[in-house]
């Protein structure tokens, strides 16, 4: 049997979108692979699900604790991941959160770059009043199969409405469609300089830079975009 042209316009589109998700991720792998290179012995992660980026055993010169290296486009919500996962965050780690912008159809530039310590104590208050349970009922409605793509998104959206989430600085993010049910969360920009980072300026440096080194002036990426055939 010949696919009909609406079966081949879905797998055109299902492709263009892995094809623009592996490109607008380059940026983040180019950054994460620079600091590896740099500052961490070159490390290669064992498995793309272990609980750090960079574990403390990596990083014996700055500081020995994990390290996890976040990018965003200048002014935008850092995505971190998991929501259960950084929940159950409790131990000191280093974030090292770079910023970028698109200053040609094909370059991104890097427009501020920080390096933060964060305690314990520190993320946990990034959480307010959600606990471990109302992530879980969370992320059951959301990976609800007897519920309906349009049902399971009615129904994560009515309770993050609601407090505890509305109250916390971090934000969580439903990731639910065709091909995916996923809880993930992120920190707003302002919220991660005004909790985080209070000391630093979130102004465009004018040399962005890790422990002293200049990071690599841009990188060739392109905007991120889908277009249907």
């Amino acid at each position: 049997m010949r696919p009909t042209p609406a079966i081949l316009s879905l797998v055109l589109v299902a492709m263009s979108v892995q094809l623009v998700a592996l490109e607008v991720q380059s940026h983040g792998l180019q950054f994460e692979h620079w600091l590896r290179a740099t500052f961490f012995g070159e490390y290669q992660p064992e498995s793309l699900t272990q609980k750090w980026d960079i574990p403390a055993s990596a990083n014996p010169d700055h500081g020995r604790v994990p390290v996890n290296p976040k990018v965003a486009k200048y002014r935008t919500p850092i995505g971190l991941g998991d929501a259960l996962r950084q929940f159950d965050i409790d131990e000191r780690f280093m974030l090292i959160a770079g910023f970028w912008e698109q200053v040609t159809p094909k370059t991104k530039c890097w427009t501020n770059v920080q390096v933060v310590i964060i305690e314990p104590d520190a993320w946990r208050k990034l959480w307010g009043g959600v606990t471990r349970a109302d992530l879980e009922k969370l992320d059951a409605i959301i990976k609800d199969k007897s519920l309906s793509l349009a049902e399971a998104r009615e129904r994560a959206k009515e309770m993050k409405s609601r407090p505890p989430f509305t109250e916390a600085v971090i934000q969580v993010n439903p990731k639910i469609d065709g091909n995916q049910r996923r809880l993930q969360c992120s920190l707003r920009f302002d919220d991660f300089f005004k909790h985080l980072a209070p000391a630093a300026s979130p102004e465009p440096q004018k040399q962005p830079e890790v422990f002293g080194v200049p990071v690599p002036a841009s990188f060739e990426s392109a905007p991120r975009k889908v277009n249907a055939p």
